[in-house]
């Protein structure tokens, strides 16, 4: 297992300088200089090339990329051009809504869509499970901000039960915080809830089918424990794969949510920074984000190896 383990640390390592180097060069290449965004259509060329010396734009890329590598290493993502606040000190002032909306997303996504697969699995067929499929068509088909209006218009504003924008801190009180988080939450679980749930009908379904399946109902154990014990361990693989894929969809989801609902947010702090053309605020974001999808993928890896020792080897 620590073999393992350290074997799919090491294959992350060209994984993030690819990530880096691809960071650094993205917003290099795009139109724009932010030394006049910086410096305002009046600024001199005296004046531009003064910003630029003190950018470091002057400079070769290569450079540019040593110099900032050296300082994302000591975990100093720059300055933003417009507030003129560390970019770590924006980034960690926003990451609180956006982490409580993902973690209740997926909580509340997993929760109900692996046994409503399953359910609709075991009742295959059925009215049941023609009804899941029907809400898993449904629920990833329509945009997150047409259901996120919808939750608004119903209720926030018609039935006055929920806030209908913003946010509240933990410290606010619990139940403050539950009910500012409880339509973002839903708003963004209907797509998951859909796919996880669409894939654990498949995943369980294919394996209802196996061999050993059929022996452990010939030993006369009942079909919820063949169900629980033996079909569902077994397809967790894809439903693991898919809960993961999720999580890294969420980046963009949580862009759209926190808009709809006026979360202050890494979401919305990516709409103002692009808005702006914050550069060193989108690049400290963008390379955040791809840290994140890479430190999900391997734990999704290692889970693989809970639930199937064979990936081990």
């Amino acid at each position: 297992m620590f073999s393992y383990l350290l074997r799919r640390i090491l294959a992350t390592v060209p994984v993030v300088l690819t990530v880096a180097v691809l960071v650094f060069c993205l917003l290099r290449l795009t139109p724009g200089d932010p030394a006049l965004m910086l410096a305002g259509d009046a600024a001199t060329e005296t004046q531009l090339a003064q910003i630029r010396e003190h950018m470091g734009l002057d400079r070769s890329l290569a450079t540019q990329f040593l110099l900032w590598s050296g300082q994302v290493l000591q975990g100093d993502l720059g300055v933003s051009l417009h507030s003129g606040t560390p970019v770590t000190a924006m980034i960690s002032a926003r990451v609180g809504p956006s982490l409580a909306l993902a973690l209740s997303t997926i909580l509340l996504s997993t929760l109900i869509a692996v046994p409503l697969g399953v359910f609709s699995a075991w009742r295959r067929g059925t009215r049941t499970d023609r009804a899941v499929m029907a809400f898993s068509v449904l629920g990833f088909s329509v945009p997150i901000f047409v259901t996120g209006y919808a939750l608004i218009l119903l209720f926030a504003m018609k039935l006055g039960w929920l806030p209908v924008q913003g946010y509240k801190s933990p410290s606010a009180g619990l139940l403050a915080f539950g009910l500012h988080l409880l339509l973002p939450t839903i708003a963004l679980s209907t797509g998951f809830v859909a796919l996880i749930a669409r894939i654990a009908r498949s995943s369980v379904l294919e394996v209802m089918g196996e061999d050993f399946i059929r022996t452990a109902r010939a030993k006369g154990i009942t079909e919820r424990a063949v169900m629980m014990a033996h079909a569902l361990r077994t397809a967790a693989v894809p439903i693991i794969t898919v809960i993961g894929v999720s999580i890294a969809l969420l980046i963009s989801g949580v862009v759209v949510t926190e808009s709809v609902f006026n979360l202050p947010g890494l979401g919305r702090l990516v709409v103002e920074s692009v808005l702006a053309r914050d550069y060193p605020l989108i690049q400290g974001l963008i390379l955040l984000f791809s840290l994140v999808y890479i430190g999900v993928n391997l734990t999704i890896d290692v889970l693989y190896s809970v639930f199937d020792p064979r990936i081990r080897y």
